[in-house]
């Protein structure tokens, strides 16, 4: 039995990540949908939050799992007996940021291998940045990410307030 881990903030998961994930659970008997608990990068939603949206994302899919992990990634792949780290490749920048990441896990886990799937067209665009914005300025985000997801955004922005405008850095879709 082949195990694949999908690793990722998924701060939100959105249809660009369910598109990778469930095929490639069609290329590995189990996939691991991996949600990083510690990244460098500011989170709109905490660890829980995303596990719980990412969980509902997948219900459906009885060969994949989720589950949080802190560290490096190749240890949580070692961890949990896999063999294979499962990527998205929407746009040339993320190829270079990929590539050196694979290389830098070869260099850690020799025995791992990275598969980077490319990113189905009409998800091309789509990143959990993108949608954090789009959410924030009062835009429609249906289409983009589940209807969980939408209910989520739309509630955390409402708690964080004014706050939440500030906490989030506006790089896309202003100016």
């Amino acid at each position: 039995m082949t195990t694949a881990v999908y690793p990722g903030t998924f701060d939100p998961i959105h249809y660009g990540h369910i598109d990778i994930a469930t095929r490639a659970a069609q290329l590995f008997d189990h996939l691991i949908v991996a949600v990083y608990a510690r990244p460098s990068k500011e989170l709109l939603f905490s660890t829980e939050e995303r596990l719980a949206m990412v969980r509902e994302a997948f219900k459906e899919f009885p060969n994949i799992s989720v589950e949080s992990y802190d560290g490096l990634t190749v240890e949580f792949v070692r961890k949990k007996k896999a063999k294979v780290i499962v990527r998205g490749l929407r746009v040339t920048y993320d190829f270079e940021l990929e590539y050196q990441m694979a290389l830098a896990n070869k260099k850690l886990a020799p025995e791992v291998e990275t598969v980077c799937l490319m990113t189905s067209l009409e998800h091309a665009f789509i990143s959990s940045s993108n949608i954090k914005e789009i959410a924030l300025s009062g835009g429609c985000v249906r289409g983009l990410v589940p209807p969980h997801v939408e209910v989520a955004l739309r509630e955390k922005f409402a708690a964080l307030g004014e706050k939440g405008r500030i906490r989030m850095k506006s790089i896309f879709l202003r100016d």
